[in-house]
Formats: structure tokens, sequence, C-alpha cells
């Protein structure tokens, strides 16, 4: 007998390349946000548009090492309602000019690739779609990031 759930199912298989290019991304819009830290190791800005406040975000430096630095990106308040606040450790790989989210909300991150389903309910591709949307949420912060000491939306970076 045929197997129409077996059938329709494929296997995720990781897209190197496009996935090599987002960590790149990603590492070159957060060392935008950390040059604005100096020698601090956290730095606190707001999201501001032109109705006004959105909500902030902090960047601390949790570790640092020769190669890499690990930071904590967190959203600690919101204008609106968001459905859950992020908060990622991200390491930047300084050699390999990439960075990548390495835990989520106090957790580990995900595999790479998941078998699915699998006990916690990881989806085959969630560690990409975490990279994909700290891109989108770097990308934000960027274009509407204010510090009082040093405005920085993204005209100014």
């Amino acid at each position: 007998m045929f197997d129409v759930g077996n059938a329709m199912r494929k296997r995720y298989v990781p897209d190197l390349v496009q996935i090599g290019a987002l960590y790149e991304t990603n590492y070159s819009r957060l060392i935008k946000l950390i040059h604005l830290m100096g020698d601090s190791e956290c730095m606190k800005f707001s999201l501001q548009n032109k109705a006004g406040f959105i909500g902030a975000v902090k960047v601390e430096l949790l570790e640092s090492s020769r190669y890499t630095d690990t930071f904590l990106l967190e959203q600690t308040a919101a204008a609106g309602k968001w459905v859950n606040d992020p908060k990622m450790r991200v390491r930047l790989y300084h050699d390999a000019l990439v960075a990548e989210v390495i835990g989520k909300h106090g957790r580990q991150a995900v595999d790479g690739v998941n078998t699915y389903p699998n006990q916690k309910m990881h989806l085959p591709d969630e560690k990409n779609q975490l990279n994909l949307f700290l891109a989108e949420w770097l990308n934000f912060c960027i274009t509407y990031g204010y510090c009082e000491e040093s405005p920085f939306p993204a005209n100014n970076l």
C-alpha cells in the first residue's frame, strides 16, 4: 500500500550558499550596532518611528575571546503587543565574518537540521528560521534605532 504521508514529506536539505550569505549579512548588521557600544559591554536603545516609541532593545556582551564574541540581544520594552519579546544569544565569528543564533529565550539553539516530528517539536529548518528572524530584527533595529547619545537610523549607519 502507498503511504501518502511519507511520499509527501520531503527531507529538509539546507542551502549552504543561502545560509552562508545570511550569516555574513547578520555579522555586518550586528557589527554596525556593536560599534555604537564603544568600550561598554552593554547598550540600550529605543526603537522609534514618526509616531513615537516602538520599543527598547538591549545589546550585551556575554563573552569575548580572540576569534569570537557572544552577545545577548533582548527586546526589553515594547509599546505595542509583541507575540514574544525576542531574546537571542548570537555568536560572532570574527575570523569567518559570520554571526549565528546559538540560543533563544535562555535555551540552547536547535540543530541545523531536525527530524520531524521530534520531542520538542522543532521544525526541520528551525535554526535557519531563527537566523532569518535575526536578520529582519537587526534590520529593524538599524532602521528605527535611536540612542540619545547617537541617533542611528539607517541613514547614519
